[in-house]
């Protein structure tokens, strides 16, 4: 059983927490559950921080220091608005502590109680530690595709999740 650090807590995100996303995936181990080709991550981290002009993401730390982000991705259109999908970091240092649990916990009230979303959906590669959460947390899964992309030569299944508000 995993216990939060007694001096974890989540704020919005900023655009300054670009500078830590870089960094996180600077490192390729970081970056294997994400399938961002080279030239695509910088584009791909700058859209997910800028969802926080909206409020929409929000970042966890340790003794003010980011350890973790989130990110709701809000759908534009007014037809397709009542659902998401998100992203969700954690540093490797401050995994399997719960603050990753927490850190869906959080975006899925947000995404309740901010922006009266019915359902947030996760798109994970296998192997991936979040999807031990996203099942704790009753997310359900309603796609699967072996072997979809190619991460590192190896082949992983695209896994769609997800959860009703």
């Amino acid at each position: 059983m995993s216990f939060l650090p007694p001096n974890f807590d989540i704020r919005y995100s900023e655009l300054s927490d670009l500078d830590i996303l870089q960094k996180w995936f600077a490192d390729p181990a970081v970056c294997d559950p994400f399938p961002f080709g080279f030239d695509e991550k910088d584009d791909a981290l700058k859209n997910w921080v800028g969802f926080s002009k909206f409020q929409a993401s929000l970042t966890g730390t340790v003794g003010g220091i980011p350890c973790a982000m989130g990110t709701l991705f809000l759908m534009p259109y007014r037809k397709v608005a009542h659902h998401c999908s998100f992203y969700l970091i954690v540093d490797a240092s401050h995994r399997k502590k719960g603050i990753g649990t927490s850190m869906v916990r959080n975006l899925l009230h947000l995404a309740k109680t901010r922006f009266r979303l019915e359902s947030v959906h996760a798109e994970i590669y296998e192997p991936n530690p979040l999807l031990s959460i996203l099942q704790k947390l009753r997310f359900e899964e309603f796609a699967r595709q072996e072997n979809f992309v190619k991460l590192n030569g190896q082949p992983h299944s695209r896994v769609l999740m997800e959860h009703f508000l």
